[in-house]
């Protein structure tokens, strides 16, 4: 019931009827939250009335009454998404308080400096939440308390220092606000859920949801729960642990907690968090006191607690807990954020000890994710001059200028700068800037800070409480080890090490580990699709095969034009007046072709490869610089102004939608028969040489059957003539690329003539929407924020539009030629949402970038499975 109760309040539901000790309390709905978004944000009576039905089910669970001045219920009030979204939505604890009950409280259980140490952790998170107060206001105050009274920490303050802290920061709020802090516990209960409804629509929340593709309409809901207290003397505490190792996935038990303390204290890093256990210790708390020894019982019920969970679940879990008078109480359970390769090594290691099956394995993992497993990491021979060490929060490296704020990283990374963000401690604040840096540096906070958590579900680097760094917001610069580096300085960290490291050091390719290639060998288990690449050279071929490619699906012959040594002949070529002239530059193009596809055979033996004959307007390989335009009327023995002349008969007003493609076969049939000779030339050098050769020639942008059966013609004839002349020939097949709405609505005429279709949906997105892949940027985030479309249609596949016209051209290609063989080989094709479409109208395979290519395996497994 994830999407009406949230994450949150599904999994204390399910801990309760588990039978777990979980303080009471009840959800108000995801349904709720939409509708008092709806209803101008209020809260209908409908909704107030179950709640206060609710609230009188907990008091009697709790024996406690809420608003009692005597014996107190307080509450924790807590958003809750379908999804986790850490640090992104707004908390507020020990709600309830007020001038008369904290004294209750103080008698109730014999601890005035528990109490007013708790109101005023509630006034702070109140004011903040609730009332929009700058709450670096009130921190400051405390730490000009603590300073006066010549402590350090929060926990050395008296309840005499904290009850005149509360008032201070009364005065302080009405004289900065003009309101009076709230003391009706009602109106504090009403006014903080409704905040919590409003913080779904806060920009980091928002910021966060179009970063992890999470639905906007979906809503929170708020979990109101009975507060169980961690900071009540030497036998409270709380923290948080995950079942394995969030950043190796090791099968270890860990963590951090802290005595005397709530929950927001273990992620803020204000405190050094202490190991639950000897596995947790790490060189910032290796000295201190673990959890197993300060308390052996209850150290011995979250073990249990955990293995039930994780085994209930058939995950790793991340979990919240709190002790109060030594006894434990589990405040949340869910899927832990990890870092791809954790999550990999978790899923292959709960398959191995029979808690999942492979197919559950499979479904686990996100597809997005594995793409943060084929990124370089540092070279272990590079020369590294270590500044510092931190915690290794998230592991990869990454290098970067030295930036201190959020805005600073967006600003110089949209201006093509890498950064580093480097930070006290990051908060949801810092979500911008986290995403726009190549890695995050903070002198606080443990391995579950929010910089730590919040890294490790984006797959960048992280660094985490080095505390040997001192960094100065007002100078922006950070001293370490007696040395100092100024904002724009070069820094290095590794996210694996913890190490902090001068300037910039090189990188290595990843490498695949063997629980990553068992995973990848049980999606190929299940998957139907084939997974082809886009390549255009034998080194990407390579890349792409050693990924698990089973062939190209696209290799665009355009891309060889370009070097310095072929660029000439082209132009040769273009500039010619009659086919002799042509036919000589293009013979001088030949043996470059031929080489180029021998390559791109020999990296592909045994497996399929698509060549796109010449596809992009002619315009693209004029001389654009003046120098050019000099140099190519030297080579061509002419005068400069003949080379104007001609790039001004050649301009198009739409070149996209101009003498391309196809259309070039039509007009100058020369290039394509060169081509074709080269292909086959190719494949019989190769098939010498013992390499298995099946090439595919595909005939772009029609929209004709009249194009392709005179092209299909000239083809034929070219690679009969270089089988007569050579004595041998190779299979081969002959098939085009439908990217044109006329040649999908028309495919089942087109389809006899055509051994495969191969659907570019790039420009069949352009042309069905009418959209300039280039120019669409300008305008097209309106729309998706504005709900005109879901997503980018030329990020994931419109299937509404374009995705019926590619079905179209399935079901009517295949009427007409049964034995067709279709494939997709557009950016989609690397993209999970447009592999499970694929899969779903029975393509035979998407073809995409070669470090997609496991990505689309995963996806193309996890289609089949979801059948």
């Amino acid at each position: 019931m994830k999407g009406l109760l949230g994450g949150k309040g599904a999994n204390l539901a399910e801990m309760s009827s588990i039978g777990l000790s979980v303080p009471p309390g009840f959800t108000v709905t995801t349904a709720a939250c939409l509708d008092f978004v709806e209803n101008s944000n209020t809260i209908n009576q409908q909704i107030k009335d179950e709640v206060l039905l609710a609230l009188q089910e907990v008091e009697k669970n709790s024996g406690k009454k809420f608003g009692d001045i005597k014996n107190p219920l307080l509450f924790s009030v807590r958003s809750g998404a379908r999804v986790s979204m850490p640090g992104m939505m707004d908390t507020v604890l020990n709600l309830g308080l007020n001038d008369d009950s904290v004294i209750g409280l103080a008698e109730l259980t014999k601890n005035p400096r528990f109490a007013w140490d708790s109101y005023r952790r509630f006034i702070q998170m109140y004011a903040n939440v609730v009332m929009g107060f700058n709450v670096a206001i009130l921190e400051s105050t405390l730490e000009d308390l603590k300073e006066a009274r010549e402590v350090e920490l929060d926990t050395q303050l008296t309840a005499d220092d904290l009850q005149e802290l509360v008032e201070v920061y009364k005065r302080i709020i009405f004289e900065e606000t003009g309101v009076s802090f709230p003391t009706d516990p009602m109106e504090q209960l009403w006014r903080a859920i409704s905040a919590v409804f409003s913080s779904w629509n806060n920009p980091r929340a928002i910021k966060y949801r179009e970063i992890n593709d999470i639905d906007h309409s979906w809503g929170t809901a708020v979990n109101v729960q009975s507060m169980v207290f961690g900071n009540m003397g030497d036998d409270c505490a709380t923290g948080v642990c995950f079942t394995r190792d969030p950043s190796t996935g090791e099968k270890k038990f860990f963590g951090e907690f802290l005595i005397n303390a709530q929950g927001e204290d273990v992620v803020a890093g204000i405190r050094t968090p202490q190991p639950i256990n000897d596995l947790s210790k790490n060189e910032s708390n290796k000295g201190l006191q673990t959890l197993q020894e300060a308390m052996p019982k209850v150290y011995d019920e979250l073990v249990e607690v955990y293995t039930r969970l994780e085994k209930h679940y058939k995950d790793m879990q991340d979990i919240e807990f709190t002790i109060e008078n030594d006894k434990l109480f589990i405040l949340q359970t869910r899927n832990g954020k990890r870092t791809a390769a954790a999550a990999v090594k978790i899923a292959v290691d709960l398959v191995n000890e029979k808690i999942l099956s492979k197919e559950e394995a499979i479904l686990k993992i996100n597809p997005e994710d594995i793409n943060q497993l084929l990124h370089p990491r540092l070279d272990p021979s590079a020369t590294k001059n270590v500044l510092a060490q931190g915690l290794p929060a998230s592991p990869g490296a990454g290098s970067g200028v030295i930036t201190f704020t959020s805005e600073k990283a967006t600003a110089l990374n949209e201006s093509g700068v890498k950064v580093l963000l480097v930070r006290q401690e990051t908060s949801p604040e810092d979500i911008a800037g986290m995403v726009a840096s190549e890695g995050i540096l903070t002198a606080r906070g443990g391995m579950t800070s929010h910089a730590a958590v919040v890294a490790r579900g984006m797959g960048k680097p992280c660094v985490a409480g080095c505390s040997e760094i001192q960094i100065n917001y007002a100078t922006l610069t950070l001293k370490v080890n007696g040395r100092e580096f100024k904002e724009g300085d070069h820094l290095t960290i590794d996210g694996a090490t913890g190490e902090v490291i001068e300037g910039k050091v090189p990188t290595i390719a990843a490498e695949i580990s063997e629980d990553f290639a068992n995973f990848m060998s049980w999606a190929d288990e299940f998957r139907k699709l084939e997974i082809r690449t886009n390549a255009d050279n034998p080194e990407d071929s390579e890349t792409a095969r050693n990924f698990g490619a089973q062939g190209i699906g696209l290799c665009r012959t355009e891309h060889m034009f370009f070097e310095a040594e072929r660029i000439l002949a082209v132009r040769e070529m273009i500039y010619a007046k009659e086919l002799k002239e042509r036919e000589k530059a293009l013979a001088k193009l030949l043996p470059f072709q031929r080489e180029d596809f021998i390559g791109i055979f020999t990296a592909m033996d045994g497996k399929p490869v698509n060549i796109r004959l010449l596809d992009p307007p002619l315009h693209e390989f004029l001389p654009h610089t003046k120098e050019d335009r000099e140099a190519l009327a030297e080579y061509l023995e002419i005068e400069v102004q003949l080379i104007d002349e001609r790039c001004e008969q050649l301009h198009e007003f739409n070149p996209m939608l101009g003498h391309r493609g196809c259309r070039l076969g039509v007009t100058f049939p020369e290039i394509y028969k060169m081509q074709t000779r080269a292909i086959i030339e190719a494949a019989l050098e190769c098939k010498k040489k013992g390499v298995e050769v099946l090439p595919e020639i595909m005939i772009p942008l029609i929209s004709l059957k009249g194009e392709l059966v005179l092209l299909k013609e000239e083809c034929i004839k070219e690679i009969e003539t270089i089988f007569k002349e050579t004595g041998e020939e190779v299979k081969y097949k002959l098939g085009t690329m439908i990217e044109l709405p006329r040649a999908a609505i028309t495919a089942g005429s087109i389809a006899p003539e055509a051994d495969f279709f191969s659907f570019g949906t790039n420009d069949l997105t352009q042309t069905t929407f009418g959209l300039s892949r280039d120019d669409s940027g300008k305008f097209l985030p309106e729309y998706i924020n504005g709900g005109l479309v879901p997503v980018d249609p030329f990020v994931s596949l419109d299937q509404e539009g374009v995705g019926f016209l590619v079905n179209h051209a399935c079901v009517e290609g295949r009427k007409s030629n049964p034995k067709i063989h279709m494939g997709i080989c557009g950016e989609h094709g690397g993209e999970p949402r447009s592999i499970q479409f694929c899969h779903d109208i029975g393509l035979d395979y998407v073809s995409c970038s070669p470090y997609r290519v496991p990505i689309a395996r995963l996806a193309a497994a996890q289609a089949a499975l979801r059948d």
